[in-house]
């Protein structure tokens, strides 16, 4: 078990007002205290005035700490979650471009079948690889085709959630219509 002085990968959930600028607020507080944010994902929820950012983040517990606490002192984020030690989920995409010669395509087929990767682009020379997973998946893949020559390669950051009855979200709901029999100054109407 790491202790607490080991720099090791924090994933952070920040739940924020999706307004203008936060982003950059967020990716600011980062680089002026000299942190390096090694992945972000961010996306609209439920409630599309609640955005939900994903930030890897290498440091030992003080760093961490301070992350957070600069987080929550910032007006528009809700909420900050650290999920690295939490039961969760995670994934992340990977989109590979690889050479296709004739000779390595039987092979690239295999081992895209073996990591249940997709072929979502074909051309005479390459082929494109769609493959999701956790890190530790991604990364194998990319070391066996790296030998028949990745040509390009583009990542999403991680995006996790945690388990269990702690990710009940409240189910954003229509503004009801109010109807003149719920008017308390509307006596006797019959619906």
């Amino acid at each position: 078990m790491p202790n607490g002085n080991d720099p090791r990968k924090h994933t952070i959930a920040v739940l924020v007002e999706n307004k203008f600028g936060v982003l950059s607020r967020v990716a600011g507080l980062f680089s002026a205290r000299g942190y390096n944010i090694e992945s972000m994902s961010v996306g609209e929820t439920l409630d599309p005035s609640v955005s939900r950012m994903t930030l890897v983040v290498r440091g030992d517990e003080f760093v961490i700490e301070q992350v957070t606490k600069q987080l929550h002192k910032l007006i528009d984020v809700i909420k900050v979650t650290d999920l690295t030690d939490e039961s969760h989920v995670e994934r992340e995409l990977v989109l590979i471009r690889v050479n296709a010669e004739p000779s390595n395509r039987a092979e690239i087929l295999r081992t895209a079948d073996i990591f249940r990767a997709r072929v979502v682009d074909v051309t005479a020379v390459s082929f494109v690889l769609e493959a999701t997973g956790d890190e530790g998946k991604l990364e194998a893949l990319i070391e066996l085709l790296r030998p028949m020559g990745i040509q390009e390669l583009v990542r999403t950051g991680k995006v996790v959630i945690a388990r269990g009855p702690k990710t009940r979200v409240r189910r954003v709901e229509a503004p009801r219509k109010p109807r003149v029999a719920d008017d308390p100054r509307v006596v006797g109407f019959a619906d």
